[in-house]
């Protein structure tokens, strides 16, 4: 089936490595584009959940992950089609290096036609900085390269030199300076929540006027056409093309600054299954909104210990929910949750809701990171884990995941509560998805 043409302005911002600071720049980018009245739309590459919501503060929209393996060709190509009709500018905030993992950030942006913005942190280099861009650019011919932008640059002399190391045919995207107030701060699973970032917007704020300063901005990124493709396979956006299983069921959704791993996907395909979703927080709250199934996403319960800890009215009310044989979904933090017990790195120790036995004890380092799916009795889910905790329980699981790489992970089932770290992809399959929700 043939498709018109749709075209919007687009960037693919990648890095040599993680920590090159493609966030600050992507957010800058973002800011930038917006000061100038063009809607912009930001993804990101992946299944991270901490660096959209700097993204979403930055353009003012809602930012969606973008990963071919969790999520297949057709319902990125979808994403990007359905941004596309409605902004001026698409940027792309990509994961790693640019050429890794599998699929890596090159993978997707070549198959998508995106041009490469490549950003380096030059804080220690001259002349390599050259070198070190040529070989991004010329790594991969099938890949569209859009420039190059230094980061953390010391001084006007140091961007002189950086910029002349440039081969004639790359083109210099500018830099930004090496400056704390630009700097986004982080914790052992990422950069901190965009919530919790007091000077946020003053510090996207002051990394746009850098950029502009030193930059030449002055042509917009170049046109993509987001209109080609399979148009055979099922656009995940378009309600008419996914049933409503879950007509009438109330789904209470844990969201607060200890649970706030969410992808927006999976709380739209919940909505288009029929679903009504109604938030609630576990921090604030004394007890689960009358709902007929839960969802407790991960987070970071580990900080709010003591909060949770104390909120005996909410935790009996899960324990309750559980009673009454109505499903438990519980990801990562979630699952802490429902442990009897939670252990800090620094040994302090609080009970929480006490539907698994035993408890999590976070460690000093990662723990398991990776990309897996799950066969369940509702169907196979894709998604990842990434966690610093360890849970030591009597509970046999139900099954395990298998990880692209990493270890296995434990799926639990008790009754209608289903706990596992593992964070899925809800539309790598909706069936399954409302399987698990469905009274």
């Amino acid at each position: 089936m043939s498709v018109a043409p749709q075209f919007c302005r687009a960037l693919f911002i990648g890095a040599p490595a993680s920590g090159q600071g493609k966030t600050t720049v992507t957010a800058a980018l973002a800011r930038h584009y917006r000061r100038q009245g063009l809607r912009v739309r930001v993804f990101k590459t992946g299944p991270d959940f901490l660096d959209p919501m700097i993204l979403e503060q930055a353009s003012g929209a809602p930012v969606y992950q973008l990963d071919l393996w969790m999520g297949s060709e057709s319902h990125c190509r979808a994403l990007l089609r359905s941004a596309a009709a409605e902004a001026d500018v698409i940027l792309v905030e990509g994961v790693m290096g640019l050429f890794d993992g599998e699929p890596s950030g090159a993978d997707l942006a070549a198959l998508f036609g995106l041009p490469v913005l490549a950003v380096i942190d030059a804080s220690a280099m001259a002349q390599t900085f050259g070198a070190l861009a040529h070989g991004l650019a010329h790594y991969r011919e099938n890949l569209l390269f859009a420039g190059v932008l230094a980061n953390r640059v010391a001084s006007p002399g140091h961007t002189d030199m950086l910029r002349s190391s440039l081969p004639a045919d790359l083109r210099w995207f500018g830099a930004l300076p090496r400056d704390a107030q630009l700097a986004l701060p982080s914790r052992h699973l990422g950069l901190h929540q965009a919530a919790e970032i007091a000077d946020l917007d003053a510090r996207i704020e002051a990394a746009a006027d850098a950029l502009a300063a030193g930059a030449h901005l002055d042509l917009l990124p170049p046109l993509v056409d987001f209109g080609t493709g399979n148009e055979d396979s099922v656009d995940a956006l378009d309600d008419s093309s996914v049933s409503t299983p879950l007509r009438g069921c109330r789904i209470a959704v844990a969201f607060d600054a200890a649970f706030s791993f969410l992808y927006r996907a999976n709380l739209d395909l919940l909505r288009q299954l029929g679903a009504d979703i109604r938030f609630f927080s576990p921090l604030k709250d004394a007890a689960v909104p009358e709902a007929d199934a839960l969802y407790l996403p991960g987070g970071y319960p580990e900080l709010h210990l003591r909060t949770l800890t104390e909120n005996e009215s909410l935790k009996q009310s899960i324990r309750f929910h559980h009673a009454r044989n109505k499903p438990i979904v519980a990801e990562c933090g979630g699952m802490m949750l429902l442990l009897e017990t939670l252990e800090t790195h620094t040994g302090e120790r609080g009970a929480m809701v006490g539907l698994l036995p035993g408890g999590a004890i976070m460690q000093s380092q990662l723990v398991n990171l990776g990309m897996h799916s799950v066969t369940l009795p509702e169907g196979t889910l894709r998604g990842h884990t990434f966690h610093h905790s360890l849970t030591q329980t009597t509970c046999l699981p139900l099954t395990h995941t298998e990880g692209r790489r990493g270890k296995p992970e434990a799926v639990y089932r008790i009754g209608r509560l289903h706990a596992s770290y593992l964070h899925c992809y809800f539309p790598s399959n909706p069936q399954a998805c409302a399987r698990l929700f469905a009274a």
